[in-house]
């Protein structure tokens, strides 16, 4: 059967209330920070602490006139979000004592990093202060994604945040924040945040011009078939085609081929497995409108063999195909004529073609 397969200076960054900023190190600095109390872990916990004094729910009907009371949409939504946009412009403006009336009193925050706790307004106050004398030309930005509201009184924002400083990448991080509404305002009381992890290395990039071939393929001619499955693996760093060779309903070979970009090399290479036992390497380049494979391959028997496969993309729907150079065992064989290989989905008739392996 034919298969036609022959691809800082910054140690710290923190997030204070749905806001990042990046930060230096005051390890030991007592007057920016103290061990925090024992706290307990999860949003879920830090919101039951904080509403230790919110009145409790209550049952049957006015249980739910309190549900419906709650402003989860309205005044309190937007209240939020306004606290969160004055954060931004103050850490931008460079202004410690703005950030720190932010928070509660009693508010905390806990770095990622070192687990150091800083506890109070007035710690939070210094600490800022020691920043921005530290730390120039550091902008904000943030990303809210939700706003959960635990009660009347209390709500959680989650989101991402980012700190941008000149020549160098932004860092970037995720965050939850419990805000608490004390006399009518919403501070901050609690905050938890993750480094967000950089996105995975992809070769799409290099790929993207064989995208084309992604799909289901079929070349048929009488009782013999070759299917052809074309997929991208996460992160779009190879293409895998499986295919199924069959003559009537009986399978004659199956195998897999992997495309990928080779850093090293800087070029598109390839391999395929076969069921009976060979394999091949192959390596891609354009030119012109064709892409030319140039195949070493080991048969099951172990004979080498080398050929070059041209594929050309004639439209959306199907792709022309041919091996030329071939030589197996250091004789040389005739080429392969063209052959049009079609998308399963929509096959028109095609004229009888050899059937052949790469």
């Amino acid at each position: 059967m034919k298969r036609f397969v022959s691809m800082c200076m910054l140690p710290c960054v923190v997030v204070f209330g749905g806001i990042m900023v990046a930060t230096a190190d005051h390890h030991g600095d007592e007057k920016s920070s103290e061990k925090a109390p024992a706290q307990e872990s999860g949003d879920d916990n830090v919101a039951e602490k904080a509403t230790e004094k919110a009145p409790a729910e209550e049952s049957g009907d006015e249980k739910i006139a309190a549900k419906e009371s709650e402003p989860e949409s309205g005044d309190a939504r937007a209240a939020i979000t306004a606290a969160i946009a004055s954060y931004v412009k103050a850490f931008n403006a460079r202004d410690a004592k703005t950030l720190a009336d932010h928070w509660s009193p009693e508010g905390v925050y806990t770095s990622r990093l070192s687990g150091d706790s800083i506890v109070g307004r007035e710690a939070l106050l210094q600490e800022f202060a020691a920043l921005f004398e530290e730390v120039e030309q550091a902008k904000l930005s943030v990303s809210t994604e939700s706003v959960e509201f635990v009660s009347p009184n209390v709500a959680i924002e989650r989101g991402t945040a980012t700190v941008a400083r000149p020549e160098t990448e932004p860092e970037k991080s995720n965050y939850s924040v419990v805000y608490v509404k004390r006399e009518g305002k919403w501070l901050i009381d609690r905050v938890s945040e993750e480094e967000q992890l950089p996105a995975a290395p992809s070769h799409y990039e290099q790929l993207k011009p064989l995208e084309w071939m992604i799909g289901n393929w079929i070349d048929k001619e009488g009782g013999e078939v070759v299917k052809t499955e074309c997929q991208w693996t996460r992160h779009k760093n190879f293409i895998v085609r499986s295919f199924t060779a069959s003559i009537g309903d009986q399978v004659d070979i199956t195998g897999m081929q992997f495309i990928g970009w080779d850093p090293a090399r800087q070029q598109i290479r390839s391999w395929v497995f076969d069921s009976d036992g060979g394999f091949c390497e192959g390596i891609w380049s354009k030119k012109g409108d064709r892409w030319l494979v140039k195949n070493l391959a080991t048969l099951p028997d172990g004979t080498v063999s080398s050929s070059t496969s041209v594929l050309h993309q004639l439209d959306g729907g199907s792709f022309a195909w041919q091996q030329v150079n071939r030589v197996v065992g250091g004789d040389i064989l005739p080429n392969i004529d063209e052959v049009v290989i079609v998308r399963e989905r929509a096959m028109p008739a095609i004229a009888s073609r050899p059937v052949v392996r790469p």
